[in-house]
């Protein structure tokens, strides 16, 4: 009997120490949004800001890859790139951004990277080497895990909210918030 509730014991600690791990690890989730928002978001920009200034190159380069309306989808993957790291540097739309960023980066491994796509289970590391790989990783996290509360997509959900006169305190204690509504 003693030996049970000794171990009964380290559970209850093992589990409080567990929990805690969690919440500690769940407050750093806004923060790492924000760092993946904010370098990638300005990368995303960089690429795009150079495609544009450079739009006779990248159409070139699209012609020889077969992709149909080269200059078009090269002006549009310029703005996209462009102005949709702007729109992650400071949150707005992110989640919608996110998607048409990771669709970029699907269309330029099935494009310019195919053999990198072609060996992700034959030879990983050709295919995280691969130039897109790092920009759509930062795309998929928006994508999934949204801006963060770090973000003009947070402010005008908690207006919105608030307007339509919803409390949130309930919402953000449950997602493991410590800001108040």
């Amino acid at each position: 009997m003693k030996k049970f509730m000794h171990n009964n014991r380290a559970i209850r600690i093992i589990s409080a120490g567990y929990a805690l791990l969690g919440r500690l690890a769940s407050s750093l989730q806004s923060p790492l949004l924000l760092a993946v928002r904010l370098y990638w978001g300005w990368q995303f920009m960089q690429t795009g800001w150079g495609k544009l200034h450079n739009l006779a190159r990248v159409t070139q380069f699209f012609t020889s890859l077969g992709i149909p309306f080269p200059h078009a989808n090269a002006a549009l993957v310029a703005f996209m790139e462009l102005f949709g790291g702007a729109l992650l540097i400071v949150g707005l739309g992110s989640r919608i951004v996110g998607l048409l960023l990771s669709f970029d980066m699907l269309v330029a491994y099935i494009t310019a990277d195919r053999e990198a796509l072609r060996s992700i289970f034959s030879d990983p590391g050709k295919f995280y080497s691969a130039d897109p790989y790092t920009f759509l990783f930062a795309a998929l996290l928006v994508l999934i895990f949204g801006a963060g509360l770090f973000s003009l997509d947070h402010l005008l959900g908690r207006f919105a909210w608030r307007k339509a006169g919803v409390d949130l305190a309930p919402v953000t204690r449950a997602s493991g918030s410590t800001s108040a509504a």
